[in-house]
């Protein structure tokens, strides 16, 4: 029971505790096999994981996550781990300029080899603004993860790259 109350403590103090509670707001995308995506619409009957970045150097931090990530709730390694029935998605957010590199950047990614993470990498082309304050995301340099419940509502928010206790906190909320 003390840990509980002890994780729950440290969810709300390591989280963005003004975005816990609100709806995610509607993001239209596309994914790397086609398919087009609205959230948090083609999400609810399912809790939700996202990682958004908007920046270059948000983008090289949200790749800490990937493997990680799907490790854990894709492919499921390691003895322990429970057993997670939940969307994902990884989503670079083309904004401002950058959108100009959109097309490309989706080209090469479907290049890759990693067809594996297609169906978990959501590309986005628009505006910041509907985000940034709604979600708090103030720091370009850095990826922001939310978990959703089933309806849509954010559960748990962080921001930064890939640490083990952001994943412990993560798991909390979705068991």
């Amino acid at each position: 029971m003390k840990w509980m109350i002890l994780a729950t403590a440290m969810l709300l103090f390591c989280s963005l505790t003004n975005s816990i509670g609100k709806t995610f707001p509607s993001l239209n995308g596309e994914t790397l096999d086609g398919k087009s995506v609205s959230l948090p619409a083609d999400s609810k009957g399912k809790k939700t994981l996202i990682g958004l970045a908007y920046s270059a150097k948000a983008e090289e931090a949200l790749m800490t996550w990937y493997q990680p990530i799907f490790d854990k709730f894709v492919s499921k390694v390691g003895m322990f781990d429970g057993d997670y029935d939940l969307n994902l998605y990884f989503i670079p957010m083309y904004i401002g300029l950058k959108q100009v590199a959109y097309d490309a950047s989706l080209k090469k990614l479907k290049e890759s080899n990693r067809k594996d993470l297609f169906p978990y990498i959501l590309f986005y082309k628009g505006e910041l603004a509907p985000y940034d304050k709604e979600l708090e995301m103030t720091d370009k340099e850095a990826p922001y993860f939310f978990v959703l419940d089933e309806s849509g509502k954010i559960l748990y928010s962080a921001k930064g790259m890939f640490t083990d206790k952001k994943m412990e906190e993560i798991e909390a909320v979705l068991e």
